[in-house]
């Protein structure tokens, strides 16, 4: 899966960069007995929907060409979110200081659910201030990290 995810951001990457946004995620997966492609974008000012419509028109005859997907599926460029999920190190540096919502896949302490302030990220560990203690979480723990906004 991750072959094809890298081969079609290395594709989008230039069309992006050119309409003025960045690319912040790649997604192959399968929902509802469907496969669907996602690119997620970003832009300083936010998304429009001009924005992800003029890229996937771009993308659509660079994808047929390059075909990097032999079977059918779905094709979708949305923008990231405000509560968008932080995977690579550079998304945990571009935030660090906001408040972020980590899953892990067991309970500590009872919770697998902690919010609170992204306070450091090293090799995949990450630290939080929840209140006035700051708690780390290895790697192994962790299955979502994401920004966190309060309506």
């Amino acid at each position: 899966m991750s072959k094809i995810t890298e081969k079609v951001g290395a594709l989008a990457e230039p069309v992006v960069r050119e309409e003025g946004c960045s690319l912040w995620d790649v997604e192959y997966i399968r929902e509802a007995g469907s496969w669907y492609l996602r690119l997620y974008i970003d832009k300083e000012g936010g998304v429009s929907i001009d924005d992800c419509e003029r890229i996937s028109r771009r993308m659509d005859p660079i994808l047929d060409e390059a075909d990097p997907i032999p079977d059918s599926y779905v094709f979708e460029v949305g923008s990231a979110g405000a509560e968008r999920q932080l995977k690579r190190p550079e998304d945990f540096e571009q935030f660090m200081g906001s408040e972020v919502e980590l899953k892990l896949y067991q309970p500590r302490d009872g919770k697998k659910l902690y919010v609170g302030s992204l306070a450091a990220y090293d090799n995949g560990d990450v630290s939080l201030k929840v209140g006035k203690e700051e708690i780390r979480f290895a790697k192994a723990q962790i299955a979502q990290v994401k920004l966190h906004v309060t309506f």
